[in-house]
């Protein structure tokens, strides 16, 4: 409606002129009203109107004559408006000349309270010009800087047609200092497509770039929550590839005192692009699992830890014990849990899981029920070349907290594994399929503890994983260095892997390795395509996307399942029990023991060998521990 009105182009002098002469008549007519007190039987005369009727034709001749209807009243000046003062005064002149020496003889006198009507119009016709020029003026000024203001906004849609949606494009047309301006809404599903909604339209995804096109669209805003997970990822990817931004806002049930702020914007992430259907948990089972027992959770400064702690706080602890020998990032989440969980019962205790005794010390004084076991060595790169410590960690670590968990009668242990478990080409792979080994025929030996296993792929923006490092490079101009450009990993958000980790310790019995859906592998270039782009950068041009080779030990494609394994539904859509092969306790602990003397006094190739003895499906390959003869003369 402001473009209609305001535009560039001045409207018809003629107009103008015709507006002038309107109030010129109109302020004759009330000054004669004035002038006769308002007795209307004696004013509408014939000598009332033709005196009206003649002022109006010399005030028009004289507007005309000066030129007063040619200028754009937007425009108007202090020049201007003395020129009206002027014409309005020359045709107050003209019009009592004309009466005296004109009309006075013919019609044998003039009413003498015309002059003084005469007067009183001067004051009054010039104030209603002079107001009318001034108020258009300021007019089409607010209107000007409005619409100034209006174009300098940034333009977006909005994804999604709902009640949130619609919530959304309230809030962010109420607070005009986000500096947004709706322009409608994304939404693919056929009863709502161009449709409008609170006078904005409803446009499918496909759309989106002719809109970036014809309305310079900025950004597309989405609800952190939306339930239309896939037909969200369509939009986010064409957005993308348009160029346009997109950013994310928290759920209505979040805003600040009920208003959406503009801190709470958060530019869309990768993890956001590779976020699946919201998972749907059994909380029930879980509260009935956790609520008021003792919890052990090592490792719990890392990324999995952590958040597993996060989670476990939900459902009231009688307290958590946080375990790991990282002191300052065991610190900084104490500080975290102190603010966001105010009154959290949680115990610190600093220690390498290597050390029996100061297990033993933790056990005795905590007396945990349950043990979520995520403390490891992950990094494959550097568990290559330390593969003794490796195996300390990962499978000596393992033992002696699984070994205490039955000494103290734990009710539940659930171990954090990795689907580098299966069929590994690495020490680290192969150090948690032992591990695996050693937990699962402990759990079938003995009743007392029920240990169970979790295993999934990579989660995104775990410490030194491939998205925070990505992001890095990205940051200092490139190039973003991957290994091989066909290489592919399963990939899950944090709280994802952590919910099916919650769930699969409520529905476990013991001995389950629980294997979860991590829907379909990524290509690891496409994912630094969609990194660069998301940080409005282009593939190659801007940042140059280099494939240094695969390193050692490392896999072209991870898998969840061995040969020899297959898996079994559960109750959980999302989670699977693997049926693993079965050893038996004595074995494996024997082996073990073997494989720990190695590990504290033999060569790096003798470990690894006999890592490999362990696990025949162990196919190393690191030439150094493949084909040893050869390393020998690199």
């Amino acid at each position: 409606m402001k473009k209609l009105i305001y535009n560039e182009k001045a409207y018809s002098r003629w107009l103008i002129l015709m507006i002038d002469q309107v109030i010129v008549a109109w302020a004759l007519l009330t000054s004669c009203l004035i002038v006769n007190r308002f007795e209307y039987l004696d004013f509408f005369t014939f000598s009332t109107l033709w005196y009206v009727g003649l002022y109006s034709a010399i005030a028009l001749t004289v507007f005309v004559t000066m030129r007063i209807h040619t200028g754009i009243i937007r425009y108007s000046s202090t020049e201007d408006i003395f020129r009206v003062f002027m014409a309005v005064m020359i045709a107050s002149t003209l019009f009592a000349a004309v009466s005296k020496f004109v009309i006075m003889p013919k019609l044998n006198g003039v009413d003498q309270w015309i002059y003084l009507a005469l007067l009183l119009n001067f004051f009054v016709s010039t104030s209603v010009l002079i107001i009318f020029r001034i108020s258009i003026k300021h007019f089409f000024a607010y209107l000007k800087q409005d619409l100034q203001i209006e174009n300098s906004r940034e333009v977006v849609l909005i994804y999604g047609s709902d009640s949130s949606s619609i919530l959304m494009k309230r809030a962010l047309e109420s607070r005009r200092e986000t500096g947004l301006r709706v322009l409608g809404f994304i939404d693919d599903r056929q009863d709502k497509v161009n449709k409008s909604i609170e006078q904005k339209k409803v446009y499918p995804s496909s759309c989106i770039a002719s809109l970036k096109t014809k309305h310079a669209v900025q950004k597309l805003v989405v609800m952190d929550d939306y339930h239309d997970v896939k037909g969200r990822h369509e939009a986010i990817e064409k957005c993308i590839e348009s160029g346009i931004k997109v950013v994310s806002v928290p759920p209505s049930g979040q805003w600040l005192d009920g208003r959406l702020m503009l801190k709470q914007f958060r530019e869309i992430r990768i993890e956001d692009l590779l976020q699946r259907e919201p998972i749907i948990l059994n909380k029930s089972n879980i509260f009935k699992e956790v609520r008021g027992k003792r919890v052990l959770v090592t490792g719990a400064a890392g990324s999995i830890g952590s958040e597993i702690v996060r989670q476990v706080l939900s459902y009231n602890p009688k307290f958590v014990v946080l375990f790991d020998q990282a002191e300052t990032p065991l610190h900084e989440l104490q500080l975290e849990l102190e603010d966001r969980y105010l009154g959290a019962a949680t115990r610190i205790f600093m220690a390498n899981i290597q050390n029996e005794r100061r297990l033993r010390t933790m056990f005795e004084l905590y007396q945990p029920e349950i043990v979520f076991h995520a403390a490891a060595c992950k990094h494959v790169p550097m568990m290559e070349h330390n593969p003794s410590e490796a195996v300390l960690t990962n499978v000596c670590g393992t033992k002696n907290l699984a070994d205490l968990a039955v000494e103290y009668q734990v009710k539940k242990f659930v171990m954090i594994s990795t689907d580098k478990a299966v069929n590994p080409t690495n020490v680290m792979g192969a150090s948690k399929r032992i591990a695996e080994m050693y937990t699962q025929s402990l759990s079938n030996y003995q009743y007392t503890t029920r240990f169970i296993t979790t295993r999934f792929g990579n989660v995104l923006g775990s410490n030194g994983s491939v998205v925070p490092r990505f992001k890095s490079q990205i940051e200092k101009g490139g190039p973003i260095t991957i290994t091989h450009p066909e290489i592919t990993r399963f990939f899950m958000t944090i709280p994802e892997a952590v919910q099916l980790v919650m769930e699969a310790s409520a529905i476990g019995n013991g001995g389950e390795i629980f294997i979860f859906d991590m829907g379909e592998p990524v290509k690891i270039v496409d994912l630094a395509v969609n990194m660069i782009k998301l940080a409005g950068l282009s593939p190659d041009t801007d940042i140059p996307i280099v494939f240094t080779g695969l390193r050692p030990g490392e896999k072209l494609y991870e898998e969840l399942l061995n040969k020899e394994e297959h898996n079994i539904p559960t109750d959980h859509a999302k989670i699977k029990i693997s049926k693993v092969i079965n050893y038996q306790f004595s074995y494996v602990q024997a082996e073990i023991e073997a494989l720990l003397l190695l590990a504290k006094n033999s060569s790096d190739q003798m470990l690894v060998r006999k890592m490999m003895e362990i696990v025949p499906e162990f196919k190393s390959t690191n030439v150094i521990y493949s084909q040893p003869e050869i390393a020998e003369l690199l």
